[in-house]
């Protein structure tokens, strides 16, 4: 019997080699590789920015000050996951469906400063955008003197821009710079995507982040803002008067519009929703007001965290005065303000506030907004300024938070520079930071590093005590005795006499109209 060759489809699977087979496996899970982990081919545009170098780089986020972080929990409850998306092709993928990330290209222009500055400005704009819930796929610098009153970027970088969005298959286009409502619309035309300023992206962050009844009236307030000169609108709802063969595509008569009623209609609701937040802000205004009245009138010092975002002010707080407060390594994580009760080493009395991070070009209508809550820093005895000090561009930083400071009449305050983020600086910038300004602490909050010499300059920095008196309180009135061992109240000498205890202090000027009455005048 004539044995004859196979040659069905398992034939050469017979003949290969267990190595050779899994080369062949190999090559067919790299064709399932994603285009976007694979190298850009010659000539393509190049994935230029990578992780945002505004987020920090620390492997660890969390020190053991930071608490349970059960806010923190709550906001990651829901996370877009990247590589899946909401179009189902299997009915049996429904319980596994995702938000998608959204695909972003970033857009700036290089108008003045070095190619560095604009690089860390677009990689800052990365990080916002990181933060807001995108997935970053590009991002273009364009060297001009002055923006495009078109379309910001020229024509032909517009151009370019749009080659960019359909290689990379991105729907959204980031500006780094608020566009006017013209400019918006011309580029949108030209890229056929979704077009936003670097003010709106600021402004969806905050929209995410805010918890309190005050900062969400406040964000909105700020939304408002924005959006009033920026609506659009088409159609016939919407159709300007006309008449004659101009009207209605020169219909004549019959074809005169109702005019702009709805844009207008729509304008009118925002007004009267904007008039009513301000009404709502300045009726939660007193409450915050009562709370530093109060701290006035007792004469507590207080003392205000401030800085650039992501600097590390929440975990400062948490190391300090063990809050537990919300911290996390991304742009604007806590806006609404934290207030806790905190000691110098020798006992003395005052309170840390915790308020929102500042950025570049930060929003005109987010200060005025938040001008309420940023009083708790022009109200303050001593500002810690808390600075990154691994960040690419610390100066930078400082520069944006005092020019903040001026606009809130802050900058009259005394202020104590932090470098933090010791631990992950380079030391030649912190040393070059030290030289460049006079009072300053080194700290980590996250290993604690320095904690101890910051306390102490905290203590140097906030008011004390300064009437001195010397007392003899009768064994009877303890009161006063506990009411000197509280914390508005400095100790020098306590001798325990016949008469009495004999106390030498430091106290405040409303306590010592108090004790006036117990002076010792042997």
């Amino acid at each position: 019997m004539t044995t004859q060759p196979n040659t069905g489809p398992d034939s050469a699977s017979q003949d290969m080699s267990p190595a050779e087979i899994q080369a062949v496996i190999d090559r067919i899970l790299a064709k399932d590789t994603p285009s976007r982990n694979a190298a850009p081919a010659a000539g393509g545009p190049k994935p230029v920015l990578g992780k945002a170098q505004a987020i920090s780089r620390l492997d660890e986020e969390h020190g053991t000050y930071d608490g349970d972080q059960q806010d923190l929990q709550e906001r990651h409850a829901l996370r877009r996951t990247a590589g899946l998306s909401t179009e189902l092709e299997d009915v049996t993928e429904v319980e596994y469906r995702q938000l998608r990330l959204e695909r972003v290209v970033l857009a700036g222009l290089w108008t003045e400063g070095t190619l560095a500055d604009a690089e860390n400005s677009l990689r800052e704009l990365a990080a916002l955008a990181e933060t807001a819930g995108s997935e970053v796929l590009d991002g273009i610098v364009q060297r001009r003197q002055k923006p495009d009153p078109g379309t910001f970027l020229g024509s032909g970088k517009a151009q370019e821009l749009k080659d960019i969005v359909m290689s990379t298959g991105a729907d959204t286009v980031v500006v780094d710079a608020e566009l006017a409502p013209s400019q918006r619309r011309s580029l949108e035309d030209i890229v056929k995507v979704k077009v936003i300023d670097r003010t709106a992206l600021i402004l969806d962050i905050f929209a995410q982040h805010a918890k309190s009844r005050e900062g969400k009236a406040q964000v909105e307030l700020a939304q408002l803002e924005y959006l009033l000169p920026r609506l659009r609108g088409w159609g016939d709802s919407m159709s300007r008067q006309a008449g004659g063969q101009v009207g209605g595509a020169g219909a004549g008569m019959g074809s005169r519009g109702p005019g702009e009623t709805k844009i207008e209609l729509d304008r009118r609701r925002i007004r009267t929703r904007m008039a009513k937040l301000r009404r709502e802000i300045a009726a939660m205004a007193p409450a915050r007001e009562t709370k530093r009245a109060n701290r006035r009138r007792n004469a507590v010092p207080s003392v205000a965290i401030a800085g650039y975002t992501n600097a590390g002010k929440s975990s400062l707080l948490n190391r300090l005065t063990d809050a537990g407060v919300l911290v996390e390594n991304a742009l604007f994580a806590t806006l609404d303000p934290t207030v806790r009760k905190a000691e110098t080493p020798d006992g003395l009395g005052y309170t840390l506030s915790d308020t929102v991070g500042f950025v570049r070009s930060l929003p005109t209508q987010l200060v005025e907004a938040f001008r309420s809550t940023l009083e708790e820093v022009a109200d303050a005895d001593l500002i810690l300024h808390v600075v990154d000090v691994s960040h690419p561009d610390p100066e930078g930083q400082i520069a944006a938070v005092r020019k903040v400071f001026s606009e809130v009449d802050a900058r009259k305050v005394p202020e104590i520079i932090v470098l933090n983020k010791a631990d992950a600086a380079d030391p030649y910038v912190v040393e070059r930071l030290k030289q460049r300004e006079p009072r300053h602490v080194v700290v980590s909050a996250r290993t604690g590093e320095g904690i101890l010499e910051l306390l102490a300059a905290i203590s140097e920095g906030i008011p004390r005590p300064s009437v001195k008196l010397e007392l003899l309180i009768p064994y009877q009135r303890g009161d006063l005795l506990s009411k000197l061992h509280e914390t508005d109240a400095e100790i020098l000498s306590l001798d325990h006499e016949e008469a009495g205890t004999r106390a030498v202090v430091m106290v405040r000027e409303r306590l010592a109209a108090e004790l006036d009455s117990f002076i010792a005048h042997d």
